[in-house]
């Protein structure tokens, strides 16, 4: 029985405090938060440091300005980690996490969660078979609408871009299923809510297999396209089941996440369409997340360890600076 710690009370902290609770292969040592009003019925830290209990693991969902300080603060306890996305809030962050990590001789897990979608990993396997032969290209597209009470009197107001908290998430996924990106071209898009804040944009992206691919993002458009509400993982996104994402290669495309296959020579013949069998989710990604890392604290290899979510951070981490720097510019005055 593994005795696991939450850090973090939040949103996503909250779910991981009930998903510990409800799995037999743990239990939950209690919630680390400053903020005494959170109620659930286990014991309560204002902060790691007070935890005198034996920990085998700990699960660190504070924000994430903080996720190096305590992960660092864990490592030095001893504590196997698995870390909310994005894994720090810098690369150099990131890489100091990685190091500490390294010398505590603890293990690491990054909650990357999508990586846990059984259809996601069937996609992998299904280009990695050759299915549609080399690939050569990718389009996703990630366009939402959010409620301005997003955005209302809080931190979100003036740095709530949708790279580095919603656009992260895409570039873990096209890292797991294409490969390694290698270079990346950003556009801002235009200022709808009249802040200096990123609302929207393109990405240009470049593989290190030769494959390449573009990103259209928006959190100022309504639409039925993006992850969430293709496959019905968040349960405050409304659900549409519409494709997201389309991969093509020399033999043929597939689609995201209908797994609709095509097939095809070339121009002078229409391509074949074949529906492909998609595997039923046995568990909720939150839920096979931590039954991973209960074996990660086993020795398992973790599907996602610190210094792989560096890599993600880093990709990430230039496409919202690319983004800052055009906008700066095209906001200059002449």
């Amino acid at each position: 029985m593994k005795r696991i710690l939450v850090a973090g009370g939040g949103l996503i902290g909250i779910r991981h405090v009930r998903a510990v609770i409800e799995h037999p292969g743990c239990t939950l040592v209690g919630l680390a938060d400053p903020d005494g009003s959170i109620q659930i019925d286990a014991p309560r830290f204002a902060s790691m440091d007070e935890v005198r209990d034996p920990v085998d693991g700990v699960i660190i969902a504070t924000p994430t300005r903080l996720h190096a300080e305590h992960g660092i603060l864990a490592a030095s306890r001893g504590w196997h980690m698995l870390i909310e996305k994005p894994v720090a809030a810098s690369v150099d962050d990131a890489l100091r996490l990685k190091t500490a990590v390294r010398q505590a001789e603890v293990r690491s897990l990054v909650g990357h969660h999508r990586r846990y979608h059984s259809t996601l990993q069937h996609l992998k396997k299904v280009i990695e078979k050759g299915a549609i032969g080399q690939v050569i290209n990718v389009s996703l597209l990630w366009a939402m609408r959010k409620p301005e009470s997003y955005f209302e009197q809080n931190w979100r107001t003036s740095d709530g871009s949708p790279v580095m908290i919603n656009l992260v998430h895409d570039i873990d996924v096209l890292r797991f299923v294409i490969g390694e990106i290698s270079d990346v071209v950003a556009l801002p898009g235009a200022s709808i809510r009249g802040s200096d804040r990123i609302e929207s944009g393109a990405v240009a992206i470049a593989f290190e297999n030769g494959a390449t691919g573009a990103i259209s993002f928006a959190d100022t458009a309504p639409s039925p396209w993006g992850f969430e509400a293709g496959t019905g993982e968040n349960p405050n996104i409304g659900t549409t089941h519409q494709d997201m994402m389309w991969i093509t290669g020399t033999s043929g495309a597939v689609s995201f996440p209908s797994m609709t296959l095509w097939r095809g020579n070339d121009w002078s013949t229409a391509a074949q369409k074949n529906q492909l069998t998609r595997p039923e989710q046995q568990r909720a990604p939150l839920e096979a997340q931590l039954d991973h890392f209960l074996d990660v604290i086993d020795g398992a290899s973790p599907l996602i360890d610190v210094e792989d979510a560096a890599r993600t951070l880093e990709v990430t981490s230039r496409i919202e600076m690319g983004l800052k720097a055009r906008s700066a510019r095209v906001r200059a005055p002449a």
